[in-house]
């Protein structure tokens, strides 16, 4: 008998093939049918898991690296807060009168070359001279009473304020006019 010829006994005559006649009663059908929509469903749910697992390591990873650069640049900003003494001593001192002329001139060049790393790093002077009084940036110190100049306008600068990198690193220290009192 040849292969054809054993094929088609088979699919004609169906006590032959006991395995083709299981598939074909409605109960097997229903069976395969429901463990085939049973397996579709868990291969679905593992398929959300794998990408929800995949986005919380993307989440993960992202707040990782953000973690990482806002600890960098904290320690960036207490490395730079403790040279600010050191600037303003480098100001005080250049504010005294001295006949040595290059002695002056070479603690400026130093004063200079430091606030300039300093500015690379990201420190900003906050301006404060005739601006208006803001407490989020200054720390009055006095109150002068004048009318030369609108009320809460900054006078003066007893020390420098800072911002590092758009933060407020130290508010200026000021002198701010206030109006007379009217009696």
């Amino acid at each position: 008998m040849s292969r054809k010829q054993a094929t088609d006994s088979l699919e004609t005559n169906p006590d032959r093939n006991d395995d083709r006649a299981e598939v074909d009663s409605p109960a097997a059908l229903e069976a395969i049918t429901a463990e085939r929509d049973r397996l579709a469903a868990e291969n679905a749910e593992l398929q959300d898991r794998c990408v929800r697992a995949m986005a919380e390591f993307q989440n993960f990873r992202k707040r990782s690296e953000k973690d990482r650069l806002e600890f960098s640049e904290y320690a960036s900003i207490e490395a730079v807060r403790t040279l600010l003494p050191i600037v303003d001593d480098f100001e005080r001192a250049l504010q005294t009168e001295t006949a040595d002329k290059t002695y002056a001139h070479g603690l400026e060049l130093i004063r200079q070359r430091l606030f300039d790393a300093l500015k690379k790093l990201g420190l900003e002077p906050i301006v404060v001279q005739g601006e208006p009084f803001d407490p989020h940036i200054h720390h009055a110190v006095e109150m002068v009473e004048t009318e030369e100049v609108p009320d809460h306008t900054v006078l003066g600068e007893f020390q420098r304020g800072y911002n590092f990198k758009g933060r407020l690193l130290r508010p200026a220290m000021v002198k701010v006019a206030v109006e007379p009192k009217r009696d």
